[in-house]
């Protein structure tokens, strides 16, 4: 008798706490039922910059690069305006670029630029079919070493700006700001980007009104169709802007 009873009196509160137990998980249970699943993150359509140099197009020792200066006509006034030019920044400097980098063989020199352009700056536009010039240089990682290693052959457009757009595929290491032309003169890495100045302001002291221009004093363009394409091509000047150097 005594048997039974010490077992009674084990079995009784285990059954409490198996039920009490049921319990709390059917109410766990019911809650998250109830409350609504967190909504997702909104979907963010940012374009991957192309990466290597599998396709990348040479000329000799040369790597052959394509830029481009994204400019504006901002209207000052009644009768005024300014150029103004779009620059990127990088990493550790303080001084400011242009848009460029390889060009590739699945491309033409043009869209190359235009490319780079969205890419490195989030810029689409116009894109002048004279370009502003050639020019020799070193790449950034061997401006110190000797002979012809690293050696760029780049090509520069001037690329009118008709849309910015929020999230550019670099932009976690190329930030980029609106500059009068003449601040930018101050803000350039290399000489040959202040020589590609001066032959975009001949190139459109030459082209006079022949090329209708976008001015924008809020600096936020865009075209109606976001799916367009990056850039389209003015025909080259007659008798040619800009002599190649």
């Amino acid at each position: 008798m005594r048997k039974k009873n010490w077992s009674c009196s084990w079995i009784c509160p285990l059954e409490v706490i198996v039920q009490i137990r049921k319990l709390l998980f059917s109410g766990k249970e019911k809650m998250a039922a109830a409350s609504p699943a967190p909504a997702p993150a909104p979907a963010v359509n940012v374009a991957c910059a192309r990466q290597g140099r599998l396709r990348q197009r040479y000329e000799g020792c040369y790597r052959l690069v394509s830029g481009c200066i994204p400019y504006m006509i901002k209207e000052d006034g009644k009768n005024s305006s300014s150029l103004q030019v779009l620059m990127i920044s990088t990493p550790k400097r303080s001084d400011l670029i242009f848009p460029k980098g390889g060009w590739e063989d699945d491309e033409s020199i043009d869209e190359a630029a235009c490319r780079e352009a969205f890419e490195e700056a989030g810029v689409k536009g116009i894109i002048s079919g004279t370009p502003l010039g050639e020019w020799i240089f070193k790449s950034k990682s061997k401006q110190k070493s000797c002979g012809l290693e690293g050696a760029c052959k780049g090509f520069m457009f001037a690329l009118q700006v008709t849309e910015l757009v929020e999230s550019w595929p670099e932009q976690s290491t190329h930030g980029r700001r609106w500059v009068p032309v003449e601040e930018a003169y101050g803000l350039c890495r290399y000489d040959w980007m202040r020589e590609s100045l001066d032959k975009l302001k001949e190139q459109l002291l030459f082209a006079g009104d022949d090329t209708e221009h976008v001015s924008s004093p809020s600096l936020e363009l865009t075209v109606p169709d976001s799916s367009a394409s990056l850039y389209m091509v003015v025909p080259a000047v007659a008798g040619g802007a800009v002599a190649l150097c």
